[in-house]
């Protein structure tokens, strides 16, 4: 039993899935959902928390409530052509991921602070227990993870066209898993079944920094820092079963060091005319650290054992571009484009965590109504990927992955 044990912790390599630019969001906010995900240099209301905290600055004195919603719609299909069954395909039932946000900003004099939540990202695969994937044993092949944030930010005005921000950010993690091992020796599950949280979970800290400058009315340059999260490895229970035999064992897992990456970049807003400005922002994600290894612990009652397997994604480059066409007083249209090479090696390619989006296009539209009210919306549309890994299902037998999906985004602000 042991030695199937220790086979079945090494053949662990799917993980929860959540993919735009790999697991995050191509943008954050309907005013930068709206343009590409272009917000280092431009203000683009409270959602600054999650893109650079120093243009927080450029608003008004006063204070500022914001409710924000996200809506991800993976469209998600796993086929391969068996050798003797011929062609097979598994369609994921996992194409609604909610992402709520709720934010308070105030600006006084040089100062701008608040609070904010937000789902940072979620979403997964539901196979569910009579596809292909589960290999005629009847047990659920299904992947979700969630990460959310509690953020402080400082915005501090050191002059009138420069402005520099600190920020704290508490960090929470869950995951689910159910997947059958390659190897065919268990299946092992740990799942609350619940669509905003996890089985297994942790929590840890993040920081970001951020600097604002204008060149001219017309001309601002921003740039942030993301720092990698510290979050205690995420822990819960579950069942692991037995193969062939079907006998279920209680079981504590936990995922180690699984962390979101270090990220940074640049951008530049200009404010062509009264009624157009373009952006474009730069990006790194440093997947490349984060997601150089999946670890899982299980511990059956005799003590941890750790299985480590190689992911060795790549570090992400992410190009966003946006402009904003003032309609009228108070009604602008957005637009952009936001792409990026998938970091998913094809070898390590998985059903459960197929990250491997690669363009966004967008499209919103921001009404200020007036009395401090105002709402936005925006849309993305990301084509289908298709991607093979040549030995997903054992050596010589190739898996295909495809993946497309629209993301909308809906706010409300109120300023007082």
């Amino acid at each position: 039993m042991l030695t199937a044990i220790a086979a079945t912790v090494m053949g662990l390599v799917a993980l929860p899935a959540a993919a735009t630019n790999g697991m995050n969001m191509e943008a954050y906010g309907a005013k930068a959902g709206g343009m590409g995900g272009a917000s280092f240099a431009h203000d683009n209301g409270n959602s600054a928390i999650m893109n650079n905290p120093a243009t927080l600055g450029l608003r008004q004195e006063g204070n500022n409530v914001g409710l924000g919603l996200t809506l991800l719609m993976p469209d998600v299909n796993t086929s391969m052509n068996h050798p003797m069954a011929g062609p097979m395909n598994a369609k994921s039932d996992g194409d609604k991921y909610w992402m709520p946000s709720l934010s308070y900003i105030r600006k006084s004099g040089k100062f701008t602070y608040g609070a904010g939540m937000l789902a940072q990202g979620g979403m997964g695969t539901e196979y569910g227990s009579n596809s292909f994937l589960s290999n005629g044993t009847g047990l659920p092949m299904r992947s979700e993870v969630g990460f959310g944030r509690l953020m402080f930010p400082l915005a501090y005005n050191v002059n009138d066209n420069f402005t520099v921000a600190g920020q704290l950010d508490f960090v929470w993690a869950s995951m689910d898993v159910q997947m059958l091992m390659p190897d065919g020796s268990g299946h092992a599950s740990f799942s609350d079944n619940n669509d905003f949280s996890g089985e297994a979970k942790g929590n840890g800290w993040a920081f970001k920094l951020g600097a604002h400058y204008k060149v001219s009315n017309a001309l601002a340059f921003g740039a942030t820092y993301h720092s990698k999260t510290d979050i205690g490895d995420l822990q819960g229970s579950g069942t692991f079963t037995m193969l062939p035999g079907g006998m279920q064992i209680p079981t504590q897992f936990k995922v180690v060091d699984f962390q979101w990456p270090e990220t940074y970049g640049v951008g530049v807003a200009w404010q062509a005319t009264p009624a157009f400005m373009l952006a474009a922002d730069v990006k790194h994600l440093g997947w490349k650290d984060s997601m150089k290894d999946f670890r899982l612990g299980m511990n059956m009652g005799g003590g941890w054992m750790v299985g480590s397997m190689p992911q060795n994604w790549k570090n992400q480059t992410v190009f966003m571009i946006g402009g904003q066409y003032m309609l009228a007083p108070g009604l602008a249209l957005r637009a952009g484009i936001n792409y990026a090479d998938n970091p998913v090696p094809d070898d390590t390619l998985n059903p459960l965590f197929p990250a491997t989006i690669k363009t966004h296009y967008t499209l919103g539209l921001g009404w200020n109504m007036g009395g401090g009210h105002a709402v936005a919306g925006s849309i993305a549309i990301a084509p289908k990927v298709t991607r093979t890994n040549p030995n997903m299902f054992g050596p010589g037998m190739a898996g295909t992955v495809s993946h497309r999906q629209n993301t909308l985004r809906i706010s409300y602000n109120y300023s007082f």
